[in-house]
């Protein structure tokens, strides 16, 4: 792809990218002329990716991430430093959900999901900087939530960490902007998913009142987004969130 939004010259690595928004982020980066690393956590979410970006002709291959692995982080960023050149695009997607109730909450539901959703976001975004401050138009997108800025009730530690994941954007970009480093996040509301697919109808109808446009999000929505923060159309945009959620929330 040509024109104001392309991606070429761009390396991307982009967490969580089996399915759902992370699937159609590596896609959408990779038609736009950027070589993208997809990463999943088993090694058939991986060859899935591999699959995928062969099958349609695109720059890219899967590979096996633990976002909380800070060894197995670096021995994939240096992998792509070897084989595909520095990584100059990071989409941070990578997150679980435990949810439950304060008072019942465990020790491990909340540990587990601000390790992985927050402390991924801070393990990534570190291991990549020191190659992307020596290459042109570093970009980092980190994807947090509609509930990092509204909560939800037995979510408090997915909450919490899409939160931490808003002012984490702020601060880095206040860091490294002056090296040429943008550094965005998109909070989407409720997408279309595997995930959401499996809510009951209830629950559902519930949710569709709340939002103006009366209908959930598309993956491919989110991916557009992300390909214009990482565009050389998005360069004096830096430590923002793009709220992208139907109008379910209006800041």
């Amino acid at each position: 792809m040509e024109g104001p939004f392309s991606l070429k010259g761009h390396i991307a690595l982009v967490s969580g990218a089996s399915r759902g928004i992370g699937a159609a982020v590596a896609e959408t980066l990779a038609k736009a002329g950027a070589i993208v690393v997809g990463t999943s956590t088993t090694d058939s979410g991986a060859d899935m990716i591999s699959n995928r970006m062969s099958k349609n002709s695109l720059s890219g291959r899967g590979a096996i991430l633990d976002v909380t692995d800070r060894e197995s982080i670096n021995r994939l960023i240096n992998d792509i430093a070897i084989n595909e050149g520095p990584v100059s695009l990071l989409v941070n997607n990578a997150g679980i959900a435990q949810d439950n109730l304060l008072m019942r909450m465990q020790d491990d539901q909340w540990d587990e999901v601000i390790e992985a959703n927050l402390g991924g976001v801070f393990n990534l975004s570190r291991a990549c900087l020191k190659g992307m401050l020596k290459v042109p138009n570093g970009r980092i997108i980190n994807i947090a939530s509609v509930i990092g800025v509204m909560g939800n009730a037995g979510q408090v530690n997915y909450a919490a960490s899409k939160a931490g994941i808003i002012g984490f954007t702020k601060a880095l970009a206040r860091e490294v902007g002056s090296r040429g480093v943008t550094v965005n996040s998109i909070a989407p509301g409720f997408i279309k998913t595997d995930m959401t697919d499996g809510i009951s109808e209830q629950l559902r109808e519930r949710l569709l009142e709340q939002i103006p446009l009366n209908r959930f999000g598309d993956v491919h929505e989110i991916a557009s987004a992300v390909r214009f923060l990482a565009s050389p159309e998005s360069s004096y945009i830096t430590g923002e969130t793009l709220h992208i959620n139907g109008g379910m929330y209006m800041i």
